[in-house]
């Protein structure tokens, strides 16, 4: 259990708040990753605390530059560094330990913050909230444009998430779902194929003929219904 930087009290599972003296500390990446000061500010703009982010070095093989709030502990990613500083720190998962992904979300803290739409650092567009992959328990801010933010202790939260074996669950996940998609197809397909040969109405159900977009129709349908059973 992390202790609070500030009086030592231990803080609680997956908190960034002390309890006791209500200081903020930096559990995302103290004792994961050494890193410096590269810029006093950057431009971009804390989606929190509507101060300057700043610039930081967290020298991840060789140079790797995120923007970090001082305030709220915030931090920003621009398109493709999330993905690639949980690959450089977390190696050596081979299997997925779904006890382990469950105690992960059953210890998570509440939110700190209510549940808001926050404006992009760069752009000041409204950001996406998106699931973080299967059973992440995290939502994430992103703007398709300009990147990823985190609040404060949400990178140690995906960084367990990942030792669990949570990135080779979501790929296990997405290759069922392609899966499904591909037999739902064939078939779409199938049906298209039996459509042209002109099918008989069945007394129990079924078709005598589909023009094109019922076909397309049905095919939506058998989409909408593999991603409901696969998320």
């Amino acid at each position: 259990m992390a202790n609070c930087s500030n009086c030592s009290a231990p803080l609680p599972s997956g908190s960034i708040r002390c309890e006791y003296c209500g200081s903020r500390n930096d559990i995302d990446l103290k004792g994961i990753n050494y890193y410096t000061t590269n810029e006093p500010e950057s431009e971009r703009i804390c989606p929190r605390c509507n101060v300057r982010l700043k610039t930081i070095d967290l020298k991840v093989e060789g140079k790797f530059l995120v923007e970090r709030c001082d305030e709220c502990l915030g931090l920003f990613f621009d398109p493709g560094e999330l993905e690639a500083l949980l690959q450089a720190t977390v190696t050596n998962v081979f299997a997925i330990d779904r006890s382990r992904l469950n105690a992960i979300n059953a210890t998570r803290r509440a939110e700190d913050y209510a549940i808001t739409y926050l404006k992009c650092p760069i752009c000041s567009k409204m950001m996406n909230r998106v699931n973080f992959g299967a059973k992440s328990g995290v939502v994430v801010d992103v703007c398709k444009d300009h990147g990823v933010w985190l609040d404060g202790g949400e990178l140690r939260h995906l960084a367990e998430w990942m030792k669990a074996g949570g990135k080779l669950l979501d790929q296990e996940r997405q290759e069922e779902r392609k899966r499904q998609e591909a037999e739902a197809e064939r078939e779409l397909l199938k049906q298209r194929s039996i459509t042209s040969a002109g099918g008989e109405f069945s007394e129990y159900g079924g078709f005598r003929n589909y023009d094109g977009n019922d076909t397309d129709d049905l095919f939506e349908l058998l989409k909408k219904a593999v991603i409901f059973f696969t998320r």
